[in-house]
């Protein structure tokens, strides 16, 4: 069976990270994968930061995608 494919946006990572929260509350989750989901995240936090980083540094626009993650 194939995992249906979630748009990546901030909203979307807020309520995945929201909802593996509970999971691990609920111990349907164990929580290194939690932490697995977790760091993930951080990582998508951590390049988004330095894309903007770069943009204001060098007087560019913010790339399209940087927006559109923000922006949903």
């Amino acid at each position: 069976m194939e995992t249906p494919k979630i748009e990546l946006s901030a909203s979307n990572m807020k309520s995945l990270l929201w909802d593996t929260l509970m999971q691990v509350k609920d111990g349907k989750m164990q929580p290194g994968q939690a932490d697995s989901v977790a760091t993930t995240a951080r990582e998508i936090l951590r390049t988004t930061t330095v894309q903007l980083k770069v943009a204001a540094q060098s007087n560019r626009p913010i790339p399209a995608d940087v927006l559109n993650f923000a922006e949903k």
